[in-house]
Parts: structure tokens; sequence; C-alpha cells
């Protein structure tokens, strides 16, 4: 294989990558040769390696095969720092002098960061009541001018939209000031460049890196519980930003009181900025995402009918997450697709029986204690902290009586979601509850309107 055949596949891989991810990953990749079915190719780094050969070896593979190359492996080695011994290759080799720091971006050389999604733009992001303020704050950070808060720190389940508004806030960044130096990681990825650097005595290099950065945009930051020594230097790496008035974004799965095991001064130092919880998806916003995915299909899929009442059919039933609902439609169309057929309630409810098995209304604790303290306006971590005060103490008993009611939990299950208490307190709670419904008109207001929130 040669250089041009390389050059020829490097071209194809912009469409399979998407631009972001040939630009970060695939563009400094240098072809060093061909022998015996294994590709070789020469990396910047050794976490740079990994990350390709994880992410993207298969790609590479598979179009390296398309182009005649007959390619049964690929090898990642870490470039040489100095020129190589044999001339014609050695101007492929990175130079021993480093360019300037300024001319460097954080995604060339020592890439730590990870991949952007082209698809998780503002454009394509779905804006409903719960997600509205989490919207407009990521929109505000990623105009890039200096802002009120700092950390942005958005938490919330599964699928409700952190990831996409982190990447969103990076594309963003990136088209509208490109000098920025933009770093986007999870926080698993950010414990092991970490880790890396300690084994290889880089450390300096490390905090030199992370601490010349713009924006740092850390995902799933609940991953670092526990971890001391990543904590210690996360805790010095995002105070030596904020010092510099640099930005930071923070996701996690809940918000920075509630995560176990993180230590209580990078609590303070997360909820000291901006903390937004995307609440979990309400019908309209679930029926708009569907209608915004069927657009993007008619394209793909054209003389497909789609027939009145299936989005509305498959919003109302698929509650769990976004990307639970996007799948069953992508199922749906393709489904349709290949049968030739209609897509109709009856074709929606035989393909995707298993989908609505498992969709069908499994709520869970924390959802309920979550719903409860928005709707008494209290803070979810004192709903499971020891205050006894009646303005916490009542909420407290509805929550464990829903939980009752519409989980099938047992009581000594409960109890642990509410802080470890015992079975007995909460048989207590729910049966003050059921009590007070005898008198208090209110309260039974509010356990109608509870329920019919969590159950819709």
């Amino acid at each position: 294989m040669t250089n041009e055949t390389w050059g020829l596949v490097r071209e194809e891989l912009i469409k399979r990558v998407g631009r972001n991810n040939y630009v970060t990953w695939i563009e400094p990749l240098k072809f060093s040769d061909l022998k015996q079915g294994v590709a070789r190719f020469e990396v910047p780094t050794s976490f740079f390696g990994d990350w390709v050969s994880r992410n993207f070896s298969d790609h590479i593979r598979a179009q390296l095969n398309t182009a005649g190359a007959q390619v049964e492996r690929i090898e990642f080695s870490v470039a040489n720092r100095v020129a190589a011994p044999d001339g014609p290759r050695s101007e492929t080799r990175p130079a021993p002098a480093r360019a300037k720091p300024a001319a460097r971006s954080a995604d060339q050389d020592d890439v730590p960061g990870a991949p952007l999604d082209a698809r998780f733009t503002f454009d394509s992001f779905v804006v409903g009541k719960p997600n509205e303020l989490a919207h407009a704050a990521a929109r505000r950070v990623a105009e890039g001018g200096p802002v009120s808060f700092n950390p942005l720190f958005l938490y919330g389940g599964v699928g409700l939209g952190k990831t996409h508004l982190m990447h969103a806030i990076a594309h963003e960044l990136q088209t509208r000031q490109p000098h920025l130096r933009v770093l986007y990681l999870s926080a698993e990825q950010f414990m092991y460049r970490f880790v890396q650097a300690l084994r290889e005595r880089q450390i300096m290099d490390f905090k030199e890196l992370f601490r010349s950065v713009d924006v740092l945009m850390v995902d799933d930051v609940q991953f670092i519980a526990g971890k001391d020594s990543t904590q210690e230097e996360f805790f010095h790496t995002f105070n030596a930003l904020v010092d510099q008035n640099k930005q930071i974004v923070i996701s996690a799965d809940r918000a920075p009181g509630e995560i176990k095991d993180l230590e209580d001064r990078i609590k303070s130092r997360l909820q000291c900025g901006l903390v937004v919880d995307l609440h979990p998806t309400d019908y309209e916003l679930r029926l708009g995402i569907l209608q915004q995915k069927v657009e993007l299909y008619r394209s793909q899929y054209r003389g497909l009918v789609l027939a009145d009442g299936v989005l509305e059919f498959l919003a109302h039933r698929i509650t769990t997450n976004v990307r639970v609902l996007e799948g069953a439609l992508t199922r749906l169309f393709a489904f349709a697709s290949l049968v030739g057929r209609e897509i109709t309630l009856e074709l929606a409810q035989d393909c995707l029986a298993d989908i609505l098995r498992a969709s069908d209304r499994k709520l869970t604790i924390e959802e309920i204690q979550r719903k409860v303290a928005e709707h008494y306006n209290i803070r979810l971590s004192d709903m499971i902290g020891p205050k006894r005060n009646r303005t916490i103490a009542r909420p407290r008993q509805v929550a464990m009586y829903l939980a009752k009611q519409l989980t099938p939990r047992s009581l000594p299950e409960i109890g642990r979601r509410f802080g470890g208490r015992d079975h007995t307190t909460i048989m207590h709670g729910v049966r003050k509850i059921e009590e007070l419904m005898a008198t208090d008109s209110q309260l039974n207001d509010d356990l109608q309107m509870l329920r019919r929130q969590l159950q819709g």
C-alpha cells in the first residue's frame, strides 16, 4: 500500500466518521508500512493510539480492504520524536522541535479528549419544558463570551440530553471561535489519562495540558467519586481554570450533593455555578422528538406511508428515555421498508412488542422523590437527609406513600432509598398519609396531581 492509497482512504473516512472526528483522530495518523496483512501507523501518543484502536480501527481496516490493501490487523506505535534514519520516511515523522503551545489546539498533540458526535448539535436538540433551562444555559456558554456562572453543571437520568448539549456547546464554540482550546472528555478518560501520566512520570505535562485549555467539559463526573488521587487532581485543575476565568461544563446523573463518595470540597465547587436538572421527558417533548426524527427519515425511506396516530402512540407508551424512543422509531422505519408495508398502529405494536413491554411504566423511587421534591419546592438532598421539620417531613412521607403504591419495591428497599431508613419508618410514613387523606383535601389534590405526572 502506498501513501497515495492511504490518501484516498482518508478521503472516504471523512464521510464515514464525520469531519470533526476525522480532523481530531484520523488526520494525525501517519502511515508507516503494510506487511503480512498488518498495517502500521504512527500516532502522537500511546493514549491517542489506544483511542483510535478502540473507536476507529474497524472503519480504517474496512476502507483499506475496500481499496484493495488486504489488511487483517492494524497496529499503532508512538511516533519517534527524532528524525528517522531512512531518509524518505523521515519526512513523515514529527519534527524534533514542538510547535508553540499557542499554535496547537487541544485536539492535536497529546490529545486526551473524546471525539464529538456530528449529530449532536443545537439544531438537532428538541426543546421542551423539561429541558428548556438546560438548553438556554448551554446556548449561553456556547456564545463564548464571559458568563455569570462557572461551572455549568447539567444533571439528569440516562437519555435526557446531557451529552447532546455538551457536544452541541463544543461544536458551536469551534464554529464561532475556532482559536479556542475546547476539550471534551468523560470523567473516565480524565482518570485514565491521569493514571497514565503518573505511570509514565509525565504528570507535569498532564497538568500543563489540562490547565491550558479555554473550555473544559467533563461528562459523567460521578465516575471519579471514590477515586481519591483523581479527585485531588480534578479539584486542582478545576481551581486553576476558574482562577483564569476559563469556562467549565460538567455533567452527571445526579446533583453534586447527591453523588456518593465525592469529596465535600468538590461538591461545594460544583455547586458554586449554575446547577441545572434535565427533567424526564413529557408527552409533548417526546412527540416533538419523534416528529423531528421522521423529517430526517423521509428522504432515506421514500415512499413509506406513516399512518395517523402512530407517533402519538409511541410518545405515550415509550417513556423511559429518548434513546429508546429514537431506537424504536428507527427499527419501525427499517422494518416497514424491508417488508414493504405501511407504518400502521398494528405494525408498530407487532414490530416493537419487546420495547413496549419493557417500557410499560416502571417508576423508580428516585423519579418519585425528584417529582415530589419539585412539587413541594424542597431540595432532593433534604428529602433523603436527616431533617425532620414539617416542611420536609410531610413531602418525604408523601414520597414514601407513592413509592409503596406505585413501585413493586419492598419496605426495606424503599427505606434504603430514603437515606437508609428502617422499614418501620416507611410504614409509619405510609400510614400517616393514609390517615391524612381522609380529612385533608389539599393533600388529596397533591397526590392525584403527582400520580398523573408520574404515570403519564
